[in-house]
Protein backbone atom coordinates (compact mmCIF):
# COMPACT_ATOMS: atom_id res chain seq x y z
CA UNK A 1 0.00 0.00 0.00
CA UNK A 2 1.22 3.48 -0.95
CA UNK A 3 0.69 6.72 1.12
CA UNK A 4 -0.10 9.39 -0.84
CA UNK A 5 2.97 12.40 -0.48
CA UNK A 6 -0.28 14.80 1.11
CA UNK A 7 -0.13 12.48 4.35
CA UNK A 8 4.22 12.71 4.57
CA UNK A 9 4.65 16.16 7.13
CA UNK A 10 1.18 15.35 8.95
CA UNK A 11 1.96 11.06 9.56
CA UNK A 12 6.10 12.23 10.61
CA UNK A 13 4.58 14.55 13.30
CA UNK A 14 2.46 11.69 14.45
CA UNK A 15 4.86 8.84 14.35
CA UNK A 16 6.87 11.40 16.72
CA UNK A 17 4.30 11.89 19.30
CA UNK A 18 3.50 8.09 19.12
CA UNK A 19 7.32 7.23 19.41
CA UNK A 20 7.29 10.12 22.77
CA UNK A 21 3.97 9.35 23.99
CA UNK A 22 4.83 5.23 24.37
CA UNK A 23 8.45 5.73 25.53
CA UNK A 24 6.76 8.14 28.48
CA UNK A 25 4.67 6.22 29.37
CA UNK A 26 6.98 3.01 29.88
CA UNK A 27 9.25 5.19 32.19
CA UNK A 28 6.50 7.20 34.36
CA UNK A 29 3.46 5.46 34.00
CA UNK A 30 4.47 1.53 33.16
CA UNK A 31 0.52 0.55 34.43
CA UNK A 32 -0.62 2.86 31.69
CA UNK A 33 2.17 1.52 29.20
CA UNK A 34 -0.43 -1.31 27.46
CA UNK A 35 -3.71 0.36 27.63
CA UNK A 36 -1.67 3.67 25.83
CA UNK A 37 0.25 1.67 23.35
CA UNK A 38 -3.18 0.04 21.85
CA UNK A 39 -4.87 3.30 21.43
CA UNK A 40 -2.03 5.61 20.39
CA UNK A 41 -1.19 2.25 17.89
CA UNK A 42 -5.02 2.26 16.58
CA UNK A 43 -4.57 5.96 15.83
CA UNK A 44 -1.65 5.61 13.85
CA UNK A 45 -2.68 3.01 11.61
CA UNK A 46 -5.91 4.95 11.05
CA UNK A 47 -3.78 7.83 9.95
CA UNK A 48 -1.55 5.73 7.88
CA UNK A 49 -4.66 4.12 6.18
CA UNK A 50 -6.81 7.70 5.60
CA UNK A 51 -3.55 8.89 3.50
CA UNK A 52 -3.28 5.86 1.75
CA UNK A 53 -3.13 5.95 -2.16
CA UNK A 54 -4.48 3.27 -4.67
CA UNK A 55 -2.41 2.24 -7.46
CA UNK A 56 -5.21 1.96 -10.15
CA UNK A 57 -4.97 1.10 -13.43
CA UNK A 58 -7.04 3.81 -15.24
CA UNK A 59 -7.69 3.84 -19.61
CA UNK A 60 -8.71 7.59 -19.92
CA UNK A 61 -12.09 8.08 -22.00
CA UNK A 62 -12.71 11.60 -23.36
CA UNK A 63 -16.46 10.65 -23.81
CA UNK A 64 -16.72 10.01 -20.13
CA UNK A 65 -17.32 11.71 -16.94
CA UNK A 66 -15.23 9.67 -13.97
CA UNK A 67 -15.63 9.86 -10.40
CA UNK A 68 -13.29 12.26 -9.46
CA UNK A 69 -13.26 10.62 -5.60
CA UNK A 70 -13.98 7.45 -3.56
CA UNK A 71 -17.27 7.51 -1.44
CA UNK A 72 -21.36 7.74 -1.91
CA UNK A 73 -23.42 9.54 -4.55
CA UNK A 74 -25.12 12.84 -2.25
CA UNK A 75 -26.66 14.83 -5.11
CA UNK A 76 -27.89 14.71 -8.32
CA UNK A 77 -29.84 17.86 -8.92
CA UNK A 78 -30.13 20.63 -11.56
CA UNK A 79 -28.50 24.00 -10.45
CA UNK A 80 -26.53 27.23 -11.03
CA UNK A 81 -22.70 27.26 -11.06
CA UNK A 82 -22.17 31.12 -10.47
CA UNK A 83 -18.20 30.87 -9.99
CA UNK A 84 -17.18 30.60 -13.28
CA UNK A 85 -19.82 28.82 -16.08
CA UNK A 86 -22.21 30.92 -14.63
CA UNK A 87 -25.11 29.05 -16.33
CA UNK A 88 -27.53 26.03 -15.28
CA UNK A 89 -25.56 23.03 -14.85
CA UNK A 90 -26.66 19.37 -13.29
CA UNK A 91 -24.49 18.85 -10.01
CA UNK A 92 -23.77 15.74 -9.40
CA UNK A 93 -22.40 15.53 -5.27
CA UNK A 94 -19.96 12.69 -4.08
CA UNK A 95 -19.55 12.28 -0.55
CA UNK A 96 -15.96 10.73 1.17
CA UNK A 97 -15.82 9.15 4.81
CA UNK A 98 -13.31 8.77 6.95
CA UNK A 99 -12.81 5.57 6.32
CA UNK A 100 -12.63 6.43 2.06
CA UNK A 101 -9.64 7.05 0.21
CA UNK A 102 -9.45 10.54 -0.12
CA UNK A 103 -7.27 11.08 -3.19
CA UNK A 104 -9.16 13.31 -5.80
CA UNK A 105 -8.63 12.35 -9.68
CA UNK A 106 -9.61 14.50 -12.88
CA UNK A 107 -12.94 13.84 -14.00
CA UNK A 108 -12.56 14.29 -17.52
CA UNK A 109 -9.36 14.60 -20.02
CA UNK A 110 -8.65 18.18 -21.04
CA UNK A 111 -6.90 21.53 -20.17
CA UNK A 112 -7.75 23.25 -16.57
CA UNK A 113 -8.97 26.71 -17.56
CA UNK A 114 -9.94 28.01 -14.22
CA UNK A 115 -8.70 27.09 -10.49
CA UNK A 116 -9.43 28.90 -7.54
CA UNK A 117 -9.23 28.22 -3.82
CA UNK A 118 -11.76 29.85 -1.23
CA UNK A 119 -11.12 29.38 2.71
CA UNK A 120 -14.20 29.04 4.42
CA UNK A 121 -16.39 27.48 7.58
CA UNK A 122 -15.86 23.69 8.17
CA UNK A 123 -19.36 22.32 8.27
CA UNK A 124 -20.54 18.69 7.86
CA UNK A 125 -19.04 18.37 4.15
CA UNK A 126 -22.98 16.58 3.31
CA UNK A 127 -24.98 19.73 3.66
CA UNK A 128 -26.05 21.72 0.64
CA UNK A 129 -24.71 25.27 1.80
CA UNK A 130 -21.45 23.06 2.42
CA UNK A 131 -19.89 23.91 -1.54
CA UNK A 132 -20.57 27.27 -1.00
CA UNK A 133 -19.28 28.03 2.61
CA UNK A 134 -16.98 25.81 3.25
CA UNK A 135 -13.19 25.85 2.23
CA UNK A 136 -12.86 24.98 -0.80
CA UNK A 137 -10.93 24.51 -4.54
CA UNK A 138 -12.76 25.21 -7.60
CA UNK A 139 -11.32 23.66 -10.91
CA UNK A 140 -12.67 24.05 -14.54
CA UNK A 141 -11.41 22.06 -17.33
CA UNK A 142 -12.17 22.19 -20.87
CA UNK A 143 -12.61 18.57 -23.14
CA UNK A 144 -10.82 18.05 -26.26
CA UNK A 145 -14.88 18.37 -27.28
CA UNK A 146 -14.84 21.83 -26.31
CA UNK A 147 -17.34 20.80 -23.28
CA UNK A 148 -16.21 22.60 -20.20
CA UNK A 149 -17.06 21.50 -16.76
CA UNK A 150 -16.48 22.29 -13.31
CA UNK A 151 -14.94 20.19 -10.33
CA UNK A 152 -14.98 21.55 -6.70
CA UNK A 153 -13.53 19.67 -3.69
CA UNK A 154 -14.90 20.92 -0.82
CA UNK A 155 -14.08 20.48 3.13
CA UNK A 156 -15.86 19.10 5.64
CA UNK A 157 -16.20 19.58 9.68
CA UNK A 158 -12.90 17.32 10.23
CA UNK A 159 -11.26 18.55 7.01
CA UNK A 160 -8.54 21.31 7.32
CA UNK A 161 -6.99 21.04 4.24
CA UNK A 162 -7.97 21.11 0.61
CA UNK A 163 -4.63 20.23 -1.53
CA UNK A 164 -5.17 20.72 -5.13
CA UNK A 165 -2.54 19.89 -7.77
CA UNK A 166 -4.43 21.13 -10.88
CA UNK A 167 -2.79 24.40 -12.62
CA UNK A 168 -4.30 26.74 -15.08
CA UNK A 169 -3.26 25.97 -18.32
CA UNK A 170 -1.96 22.67 -17.94
CA UNK A 171 -3.67 19.03 -18.69
CA UNK A 172 -5.99 16.95 -16.66
CA UNK A 173 -6.21 13.48 -17.51
CA UNK A 174 -8.10 11.04 -15.88
CA UNK A 175 -5.58 9.04 -14.81
CA UNK A 176 -3.81 11.99 -12.55
CA UNK A 177 -4.78 12.90 -9.72
CA UNK A 178 -6.18 16.51 -8.94
CA UNK A 179 -5.86 16.83 -5.51
CA UNK A 180 -6.13 15.22 -2.11
CA UNK A 181 -8.80 16.65 0.79
CA UNK A 182 -7.78 15.53 4.70
CA UNK A 183 -9.94 13.84 6.73
CA UNK A 184 -13.51 13.74 5.49
CA UNK A 185 -15.29 16.00 2.43
CA UNK A 186 -16.91 16.08 -0.37
CA UNK A 187 -16.34 16.77 -4.29
CA UNK A 188 -19.27 18.40 -6.44
CA UNK A 189 -19.35 18.14 -10.31
CA UNK A 190 -21.05 20.62 -12.33
CA UNK A 191 -21.82 18.89 -15.85
CA UNK A 192 -23.95 20.11 -18.98
CA UNK A 193 -28.05 20.10 -18.70
CA UNK A 194 -27.86 17.14 -21.47
CA UNK A 195 -25.03 15.08 -19.91
CA UNK A 196 -26.28 11.34 -19.40
CA UNK A 197 -25.71 10.95 -15.59
CA UNK A 198 -25.28 6.96 -15.17
CA UNK A 199 -25.25 7.13 -11.35
CA UNK A 200 -28.03 7.59 -8.61
CA UNK A 201 -28.56 8.97 -5.53
CA UNK A 202 -26.89 6.95 -2.11
CA UNK A 203 -24.95 4.52 -4.67
CA UNK A 204 -21.03 3.85 -3.71
CA UNK A 205 -18.87 4.92 -6.66
CA UNK A 206 -15.02 4.42 -6.84
CA UNK A 207 -12.50 7.23 -7.87
CA UNK A 208 -11.12 6.89 -11.49
CA UNK A 209 -13.05 3.94 -12.06
CA UNK A 210 -17.28 4.28 -12.02
CA UNK A 211 -18.64 6.16 -14.88
CA UNK A 212 -21.08 9.12 -13.75
CA UNK A 213 -22.06 9.81 -16.88
CA UNK A 214 -21.17 10.73 -20.15
CA UNK A 215 -21.42 13.74 -22.63
CA UNK A 216 -24.02 14.16 -25.55
CA UNK A 217 -22.59 13.06 -28.38
CA UNK A 218 -22.48 16.04 -31.40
Amino acid sequence: MKIHQAGYPLLAKALAAYACAVVLTYFLLPLAFFPVLAVATLLLLFMINFFRSPCREVIPDDGAILSAADGRVVAIEETFESEHLKRPCLQVSVFMNIFNVHVNWFAVNGAVTYIKHHPGRHMAAYLPKSSADNERATIAIRTPSGEEIVMRQIAGAMARRVVTYAAEGKEARQDRHAGFIKFGSRVDLFLPLDADVRVRLGQKVTGARTIIGTFKKP
